[in-house]
């Protein structure tokens, strides 16, 4: 029986411990996760989607939740759990030293590395039209997502939406991690071609403004971004629900081709979108048809 400390944040990282958990070869002797967060108007304190699970399903694993896993007494801890493996997915922090080398350390990216090391690889998978997406499942090192890689499994993410690639990279992690954990004395760690590889930031908000210039660049954003921060306008102007309708024909951008019953036709410079709704400042989601009555637009006006 295979003991394992696990470090994880949000559903993602639930999906993974979950099949930790139900595994007849593995024993979760920990958790570690991020600290309970004040959230919404109201700041109410929310604990991690993980913790949450775990409380819910009353299991019998200790949570820690260290601001850093550098406090005094955090090494202690974990090597008094005696793990054979920590593994990690999406904690939110970096693991020193002291802690890699406690164990073995696997972490499971939501890329195909080298590309995509970092805070958001599966946005940029999907923003940049990438027609696969994966996981890696890697040692760790001191680098950011650096390690030998101990697996791969491959996902088909054309068409797909931020949401929906999480839940599907989750699972396949899930089985990526019990495959690697039960053959790992028979696998031969290869290293990356650091010569391919390539970094995601962290999202900002700001990332979500958008123009109209290329359909097809901004559909996949609006894919990607979907969840969070969402695609707006200069003006503030949320596009809720939008398809893409053409890639090539030029056209001003922002013009408005034409106005259907339910949805309206927007020009960019190259390609043409579908936009079904839309949500103004500080107001709710609306079909775009009753947004652009009361502004008074017409085809030919701009929606800018």
């Amino acid at each position: 029986m295979q003991r394992v400390v696990f470090m994880g944040t949000p559903d993602y990282a639930t999906t993974i411990f979950k099949a930790l958990v139900e595994s007849r070869d593995c024993e979760v002797v920990g958790l570690f996760t991020q600290e309970d967060k004040k959230v919404g108007r109201k700041q109410v304190l929310t604990p991690p989607h993980i913790k949450k699970y775990v409380l819910d399903e009353g299991l019998d694993i200790d949570i820690y939740q260290p601001k850093s896993l550098k406090e005094e007494g955090v090494v202690e801890s974990i090597k008094a759990l005696k793990p054979d493996f920590i593994v990690v997915a999406a904690y939110g922090q970096i693991l020193p030293k002291r802690v890699l080398d406690i164990a073995v350390c696997i972490n499971l990216h939501a890329s195909i590395l080298p590309k995509y090391r970092g805070a958001s690889p599966i946005q940029d998978a999907i923003k940049n039209g990438d027609r696969f997406s994966g996981v890696t499942a890697m040692l760790m090192e001191e680098g950011l997502d650096t390690g030998d890689v101990l697996g791969i499994s491959y996902l088909d993410i054309k068409g797909k939406d931020a949401p929906t690639v999480f839940y599907q990279l989750a699972d396949a992690a899930s089985n990526l991690t019990i495959n690697v954990l039960n053959n790992f004395k028979s696998i031969k760690p290869v290293k990356q071609n650091n010569l391919k590889k390539s970094y995601s930031k962290k999202i900002a908000k700001s990332d979500g403004e958008i123009d109209f210039i290329c359909a097809n660049e901004l559909y996949q954003k609006y894919l990607a971004y979907i969840y969070w921060p969402g695609i707006y306008l200069s003006s503030g102007l949320k596009l809720k629900e939008i398809e893409l309708h053409d890639e090539k024909n030029k056209h001003k951008k922002g013009k408005i081709l034409s106005i259907e019953k339910d949805y309206i036709v927007v020009g960019c410079e190259s390609g043409e979108l579908v936009i079904k709704s839309v949500q103004p400042n500080s107001k709710k989601q609306m079909n775009v048809i009753d947004y652009i009555r009361g502004k008074r637009l017409i085809v030919g006006d701009s929606l800018f």
